[in-house]
């Protein structure tokens, strides 16, 4: 009862979805397109943009066959125009949800701008040209009233999963490339499997296509502990809604699972290749929905990891991830986030941590990979629009600086701070600082009877502010240097200003694995959770 009850809510929320699809196709052109996004919840006016903008290349297209040369070009300077009104709205006074949302269309917005560019630049006058048939192109059937994605000759239908109003990935040469791999495999009903070094958006790349398709993506960290009865009951699950799972690291789980687990996705594989309503998992017949895609990634040549065996090596297209291109990531961020001088900033964005990785001495703590960049463009967005009439490279040094500096030690300092010049001539701006925070800070200090030195509260700052764009973070120190302390100090804080408490003392040498992580318990198949 409870399952058909869920079955109706879902498909009357896809419903409303696409009713909502339709109206936003058809009112697109009856009013300027930054008063229309305004109108529709973020995900119907991203795929309306998508949309709309095959549509306006392909008309551009027509009119070329027509002999109407420049026709494309108009198209490109009028798509200029429309990012950057969307960059001028970013600069302004906007509610949380419609930022984000403006965001995400100016992300998608700056890759569509690239590829017509791009086209142009290869006097592309054709259609049918690979350039524009590789790309992931969204269209609206009149007669079946329903989004179509297209890429190469595969064809997808939107499947309307409500997803929110959620990021989206900048597209690069590597992204698009991945597109193409994964969903080559999925028509030829087979699977994909991203492979490369950590921080090159394997699992991101996978999230971010089924988020342009309207599919529910989830994501399942693989380790040892999984055997084929828990694996087998995630390709059930998978199986009976239609929504994709991708398994990261799945090159951990062990090989004798691993020859049980090929048997497993073979027999899901086949059933949507014969087209079937239901099949037989596992002994026991279940439903299948035909969007179903199992995706796994792996992290090759690393400790703890088994090579494939070859039935299941069979079952996957593999596509090889390298280092994307950081400074293209970057000026794209910065455009989302409302920067006007993105190129040349990105350009001194990534020339600093390339030299970081370089001169600074080698710490295990040290991060100049992608995860830290995107952290300092989330903090460079947020300075810039709290003080719009600051210069852009004085609000990205700050980021930078202020940023970088708690994770930095001591002997590197001098050497940080000599390339933050060299790179932002003549610019000394001052450290944003919360005095209203920092009083809070001296006083629950002094409650811990310890002395409010100027040094310690600003590691209590430092932490406060790492934590608001990290999810974790690591305090890094010889012993007896006050790391402990410091923690301490910014809970009593969020005590004293009756914030949420986050502190537990937890010593991970008193508890083992399963105790801090949970487990499944190999008789029951009961969850037990950690700690």
């Amino acid at each position: 009862q409870v399952e058909i009850w869920l079955n109706h809510v879902l498909d009357s929320m896809r419903a409303t979805m696409r009713d909502e699809m339709t109206e936003a196709v058809m009112a697109y052109e009856e009013k300027p397109r930054e008063q229309w996004l305004f109108d529709y919840p973020a995900q119907v006016a991203l795929s309306c943009t998508q949309i709309w903008w095959t549509t306006e290349v392909g008309i551009a297209f027509a009119r070329v066959e027509e002999g109407y040369e420049n026709a494309m070009k108009e198209y490109h300077k009028k798509q200029v125009t429309q990012l950057n009104t969307l960059v001028t709205m970013l600069i302004g006074q906007l509610s949380k949800g419609d930022r984000q949302k403006i965001m995400t269309i100016c992300t998608i917005d700056v890759h569509a701008r690239d590829v017509v560019a791009k086209m142009i630049a290869q006097k592309v006058d054709n259609a049918q040209a690979f350039i524009w048939l590789s790309q992931l192109r969204h269209r609206w059937s009149e007669e079946e009233r329903h989004c179509f994605a297209n890429i190469c000759d595969a064809q997808f239908l939107y499947s309307y999963e409500y997803l929110g109003n959620t990021p989206r990935l900048v597209i690069t040469p590597l992204t698009d490339r991945c597109y193409i791999t994964l969903t080559q495999s999925l028509h030829l009903m087979m699977s994909g499997a991203p492979a490369g070094p950590a921080g090159t958006g394997k699992t991101e790349t996978t999230k971010d296509l089924g988020r342009a398709l309207g599919i529910m993506v989830y994501v399942f960290n693989c380790s040892e502990q999984m055997d084929y009865k828990s694996c087998g009951n995630i390709y059930k699950g998978l199986s009976q809604t239609g929504a994709w799972g991708c398994f990261d690291e799945f090159n951990r789980i062990s090989v004798e699972v691993l020859s049980v687990v090929a048997v497993q996705v073979k027999s899901v594989q086949d059933a949507i290749r014969e087209k079937k309503k239901s099949f037989n998992f596992l002994g026991e017949d279940i439903n299948l929905v035909p969007s179903v895609g199992i995706f796994i990634t792996m992290n090759p040549g690393y400790a703890g990891r088994t090579e494939l065996p070859e039935n299941l090596k069979a079952l996957f297209r593999p596509c090889a991830m390298v280092v994307p291109d950081f400074e293209l990531i970057c000026e794209i961020m910065l455009v989302a986030e409302g920067f006007i001088e993105a190129r040349a900033l990105a350009r001194k964005f990534i020339t600093l941590y390339q030299l970081c990785k370089e001169l600074l001495s080698k710490q295990d703590h040290y991060d100049w990979g992608l995860r830290a960049i995107k952290s300092v463009l989330v903090v460079a967005g947020s300075l810039k629009r709290d003080d719009p009439e600051r210069p852009e490279d004085q609000v990205l040094m700050r980021s930078l600086r202020d940023f970088n500096i708690p994770k930095i030690v001591t002997d590197d300092v001098p050497v940080f701070m000599g390339l933050i010049g060299d790179l932002f001539p003549a610019l000394d701006v001052p450290r944003k600082r919360d005095l209203n925070f920092e009083s809070f800070v001296r006083q629950a200090v002094l409650d811990l009877r310890l002395q409010a030195e100027d040094n310690f509260v600003l590691k209590v700052v430092q932490l406060e502010e790492l934590l608001t764009v990290r999810h974790s973070v690591f305090v890094v120190g010889n012993a007896g240097t006050g790391k402990s302390q410091v923690m301490r100090s910014l809970n009593k804080t969020y005590q004293i200003m009756k914030r949420r408490p986050v502190w537990t003392d937890l010593n991970p040498k008193a508890v083992t694995n399963d105790e801090l992580f949970g487990i499944i318990n190999p008789a029951t198949r009961e969850w037990k959770d950690g700690k």
